[in-house]
């Protein structure tokens, strides 16, 4: 074998576990929303039951992100990643053992603390084992995501609601294996780490002091309450305008258009790594695609709301990539912990806002206000990225 094949083996093996690693960070948690009804019925659920399931995924992401840097320091990146497979997969087949809200909860909570480990060892897991393509391999496991996003709410009712015998407490369980195989190809194929967790007084501690810290939280903060609250404000939205028949297909324009945002920065990450006009230009399309669901109609509508899937799923994908690039190896889990704890802070508080403008207002259009000025936000803290040394090598 020549040595260029040599080196493509060695990189096909990181890209394809972290690929599988994406996949598995949201096939559980999106397994819920197609068969939200039918739980609401057979356990009983108020209207505010099914918000607190619905949320309870996010308030992991948020909280659970610096316990997931201290796990990192502690085990290493690899069985951290285990660890957060296996939480995800034992909590999220789990959670229909028991006929009771209580349990369902109580399994979401383990299993989001699995997913929220998983999130927070990507990034240092991108920096250990593929240091020179980041950009690249933060858009191939972003990739598996946004396909984990997709399969869930495709596959449910055609293919797996039917196999798990019209049972959604079987079809958890069916979608937890794959989750649970992920961990089983990892414990043999992840490849060695150069941060193993071998030093006891490695920090976990994020330095809340620092100014890059902020900026990445608040700025995938921005992307994560635009996608969060256009999903939890659109069907109501279209509703309120008499265009009811029009949620499905703005939903799925939401969700599908970040494919191909994601399969075009497969080809392009690596030569937009700490650009600043990408930020613009997508915080501008998030503006614009706000602008086009509120004041829209029909497909126009679905333009939009694909529009919108389209510039928020670029966005994530670069900022993702951020703190492998920006920290020193060490530091990456800290940042990132931080990061997420700041982002997914903002995905709970933004769609409240949101909420609250519109109660207070009676005016459906005003929820979209707080949403248009993530974007807006996002522009003005894009040029923020050129400024910010690169503190590792």
């Amino acid at each position: 074998m020549s040595r260029p094949d040599r080196t493509q083996g060695r990189l096909l093996t990181p890209l394809l576990l972290l690929w599988l690693a994406g996949v598995a960070l949201r096939l559980t948690i999106l397994a819920v929303p197609p068969v939200i009804p039918i739980i609401h019925d057979e356990l009983n659920l108020s209207a505010t039951d099914v918000g607190i399931l619905t949320g309870l995924p996010s308030m992991l992401f948020a909280l659970a992100a610096v316990p997931g840097s201290l796990l990192i320091a502690r085990l290493g990146i690899n069985a951290a990643l285990v660890v957060g497979l296996a939480l995800t997969a034992i909590g999220g087949a789990l959670r229909g053992s028991l006929p009771d809200v209580m349990w369902l909860y109580a399994m979401t909570i383990v299993m989001g603390a699995g997913v929220a480990v998983m999130q927070v060892t990507m990034p240092p897991a991108v920096r250990a084992w593929v240091p020179h393509r980041i950009g690249f391999a933060t858009a191939v496991y972003t990739n598996g995501l946004l396909l984990g996003e997709i399969l869930p709410v495709v596959l449910m009712f055609p293919l797996v609601f039917p196999l798990a015998g019209g049972s959604w407490q079987w079809a958890f369980v069916m979608w937890s294996v794959p989750v649970a195989v992920i961990a089983l190809i990892f414990l043999m194929l992840a490849p060695p780490s150069v941060i193993d967790g071998s030093a006891p007084q490695r920090r976990w501690w994020p330095d809340w002091r620092n100014a890059l810290i902020w900026r990445l939280g608040i700025m995938l903060g921005t992307i994560n309450a635009t996608y969060f609250a256009t999903n939890a404000f659109v069907p109501d939205y279209l509703r309120s305008t008499g265009q009811s028949e029009w949620i499905g297909a703005a939903l799925s324009g939401l969700n599908v258009g970040q494919l191909p945002a994601s399969f075009l920065l497969l080809a392009f990450a690596g030569h937009l790594e700490r650009k600043t006009w990408p930020y613009i230009v997508c915080g501008l399309l998030c503006v614009i695609a706000t602008v086009g669901i509120v004041f829209g109609a029909g497909v126009w509508v679905l333009a939009a709301t694909t529009l919108q899937g389209f510039a928020a799923s670029a966005i994530l994908i670069l900022v993702l990539a951020l703190p492998p690039l920006l920290s020193r190896p060490d530091d990456v889990h800290r940042v990132t912990a931080a990061m997420f704890t700041i982002s997914y802070s903002c995905a709970v508080i933004v769609p409240v806002i949101s909420g609250l403008a519109w109660d207070l207002t009676g005016v459906a259009k005003t929820a979209f206000l707080p949403i248009a000025l993530c974007g807006i936000l996002l522009v003005i803290l894009a040029p923020a990225i050129n400024h910010i040394p690169r503190t590792g090598s």
